[in-house]
């Protein structure tokens, strides 16, 4: 994900306490007061950018869905078709590891929270993770040709669940510090890929 280095806006201040706070506590152990007190406004000044919780949700939701497909269509078109089928998939694997140690909050409500957003809200979010998911897919049977489609989807599904299970590993200050957990986790996702890789060859030969 690209690195901001400019001052988020109040949109995006609003955004990032209502993560935490839902996160924390639930949506519904949330009310809009809070979060507006988070940001220091009042909670009816909230209604000048959203509608309410459950549109701050929406574009929680569906918001980090569209920049984890955007920030993975970068990062293949950066590649230009002339870097090592390996680097893309490092490149993938650096950007989804971004997410999950600087958006954590964002995993827990997906999980969470998913089924209270509006069925076209839902079913965009799952279409754009689809999409996230078949762009994975295709870069991973470059770097492994042996494994076949079904394989490389589930080996792809098996390794988010793990890059996303940062919000389990404790509070951020028990971590052994991001570099060291970043580099753990991306050692782990190349060898789940790699393992995948193996068995489906050994499969084939036998």
């Amino acid at each position: 994900m690209v690195t901001r280095t400019d001052a988020p806006t109040r949109r995006e201040q609003i955004l990032k306490e209502a993560a935490r706070l839902f996160a924390e506590r639930g949506f519904h152990g949330v009310g809009v007061d809070e979060i507006g007190a988070a940001v220091g406004i009042s909670g009816p000044g909230l209604y000048r950018h959203f509608a309410g919780k459950d549109a701050m949700l929406a574009e929680l939701l569906v918001g980090i869905s569209g920049r984890l497909l955007t920030g993975a269509k970068r990062r293949v078109a950066e590649a230009g078709g002339t870097a090592r089928p390996e680097a893309v998939l490092d490149s993938l694997i650096e950007g989804h590891i971004d997410f999950a140690l600087d958006d954590r909050p964002l995993i827990t409500l997906h999980d969470r929270e998913l089924d209270r957003l509006r069925d076209s809200d839902r079913k965009l979010v799952r279409q754009l993770q689809r999409q996230y998911v078949e762009l994975w897919v295709e870069v991973v049977r470059q770097v492994h040709p042996g494994l076949p489609e079904p394989a490389a989807r589930s080996a792809v599904h098996s390794v988010f669940g793990l890059l996303n299970s940062t919000p389990h590993l404790g509070r951020r200050g028990s971590l052994p510090g991001r570099g060291a957990t970043a580099e753990l986790l991306h050692r782990m996702a190349k060898g789940a890929f790699a393992a995948a890789g193996e068995a489906a060859e050994t499969l084939a030969v036998g």
